[in-house]
């Protein structure tokens, strides 16, 4: 008898014993899924956080490089000016427009583009008009000339079209 009651004592033992170690296991598990819960939010801001920064960080690219460009568009207009002038000197002429091609070729290189103007519709976004006239051989809204290039980047204007509107 002492000796089932010996084995019964150990079975109750045994027994808190797994209920012990359940509710431990149970407590760990909890704590283990708010660890990974707040080391997947932790993870997903970082990520957002990235993403953000990557963002900000063309954003200001673009602005700079819009602001750099947009100084240097008179030069370029005079360049421009300089290699359509006629001259003598052959020579001489031939070295502007050279020096013009690669001045707008580098610039095209930073993403530098013509906005189009004569012939398409006015879009106030990209063109500035400086004045309107009516024909009526031309479309409504149409630009008939261009006074000064403009210029974009991207999607952003550096620099707007003077134009001539029609209709």
């Amino acid at each position: 008898m002492e000796n089932e009651e010996k084995k019964v004592n150990e079975e109750v033992e045994n027994t808190v014993e797994v209920q012990n170690n359940s509710e431990e296991l149970n407590k760990l598990k909890e704590e283990f899924n708010e660890l990974d819960d707040r080391y997947k939010r932790m993870f997903a801001e970082f990520e957002n956080y990235k993403k953000r920064s990557q963002k900000e960080k063309e954003g200001i690219y673009g602005m700079i490089t819009g602001d750099v460009v947009a100084t240097m568009l008179p030069v370029m207009d005079n360049l421009q000016k300089a290699a359509e002038a006629k001259t003598e000197d052959v020579g001489y002429q031939e070295g502007v427009k050279l020096v013009y091609r690669q001045f707008a070729e580098g610039l095209k290189s930073l993403g530098l583009e013509e906005i189009e103007t004569v012939g398409k519709r006015f879009d106030p976004e990209f063109h500035e008009a400086v004045s309107h006239i009516q024909d009526e051989t031309k479309g409504e809204q149409e630009i008939v000339q261009e006074y000064r290039k403009g210029y974009k980047i991207g999607t952003k204007v550096v620099r707007h079209s003077m134009v001539i509107v029609a209709n």
